[in-house]
């Protein structure tokens, strides 16, 4: 019996498991726990192995990996195509095992563990902005019914909370005071917090190589480099010569575009930012590092302008050229 792909559905506690034959023909179909997977995995034959990129999918595809395993994360509307019949988990292990042994799929590359962690960071430190931006937006809400306004964001609130809470002529009732009081000190909770994460990040993009390049192009900061680093990488699996031709496959991961968008014209893809993840859609700053196409090795960042778009927008069109490649072509 000679296995061409394998394709597994992920699930929290079974995972399916079909492999099909040179001809397409399915010759393992089974269900197993996760102990049960990589027990069987390992006994098995170096394979190629396709996963459907979605929660725990770069700890599965790492695990196999160490295995010997060839393992290929893909982007689930890739999969969809091949899907028969009615939606079930082998028929959606069969897709992707048919899915992986295409040579023009794309594939999403695999997330180390420092990826994983700097991620988690942006998304921790996401969601504690967003819950700061609420707790503005509601103290202006309560202060705007009794005829107190002040300008919109964190700046504003930090200068004049305090001088509202104390000024004893403002039209505010005991209750309501305290009230305020209350959410003006969660307020310095979550920025204190804020600032916490934000100050690991920073420090993190300084000690980083791949970030410190990335902060060479102009109008690229901590926040940026890191985003970028965590979402995209650098395989380790990448021959030198791939580097460029893989980024778009990198942009996929952030995007999830198809492939012939990400070939299209830079200056239609800035103002398209339909799909994008959420780590990279904080407004243009972080949406257009989804196109931005960066060997993070083995390259050096050429700068290309439009006219056209603001310019935190423009300043973000870069894409990556060999360093063997002529400067006269560039």
């Amino acid at each position: 019996m000679q296995i061409t792909s394998i394709g597994i559905d992920l699930g929290k506690t079974t995972f399916h498991l079909v492999a099909l034959e040179e001809r397409g023909k399915v010759v393992i179909k089974q269900k197993f726990s996760r102990k049960q997977l990589f027990a069987y995995t390992a006994n098995l034959p170096s394979s190629l192995i396709g996963i459907e990129a979605c929660s725990g999918a770069h700890f599965m595809g790492a695990a196999l990996r160490d295995q010997g395993h060839d393992v290929r994360l893909i982007p689930a509307q890739f999969v969809k195509p091949f899907l028969k019949s009615n939606k079930n988990d082998f028929l959606d292990a069969e897709a992707i095992a048919e899915a992986v042994a295409r040579e023009n799929m794309r594939f999403v590359p695999i997330k180390t563990d420092d990826q994983l962690d700097l991620q988690a960071l942006h998304r921790v430190r996401d969601r504690l902005v967003h819950r700061r931006t609420a707790l503005i937006n509601q103290i202006r809400g309560f202060l705007l019914e009794r005829g107190i306004t002040f300008a919109k964001g964190p700046a504003k609130l930090r200068q004049q909370m305090p001088a509202i809470l104390e000024n004893a002529d403002e039209n505010l009732t005991p209750r309501l005071r305290s009230l305020l009081d209350h959410l003006w000190q969660e307020w310095k909770g979550l920025n204190s917090d804020i600032e916490r994460v934000s100050d690991e990040i920073d420090a993190i993009a300084d000690q980083d190589a791949a970030c410190r390049r990335l902060r060479q192009i102009p109008g690229v900061g901590p926040l940026v480099a890191t985003a970028t680093v965590a979402a995209i990488g650098n395989d380790p699996l990448d021959a030198p010569g791939d580097r460029v031709m893989r980024a778009s496959e990198r942009a996929m991961s952030m995007r999830e575009l198809p492939a012939d968008a990400l070939r299209a014209d830079l200056e239609r893809l800035l103002g398209d930012h339909e799909g994008e993840d959420s780590l990279c859609r904080h407004g243009e700053t972080y949406g257009t590092v989804c196109s931005t196409v960066v060997g993070l090795a083995g390259s050096e960042v050429a700068t290309y302008r439009f006219a056209a778009g603001p310019p935190c927008v423009t300043a973000f069109a870069h894409v990556a050229v060999p360093l063997h490649r002529p400067h006269g072509e560039r």
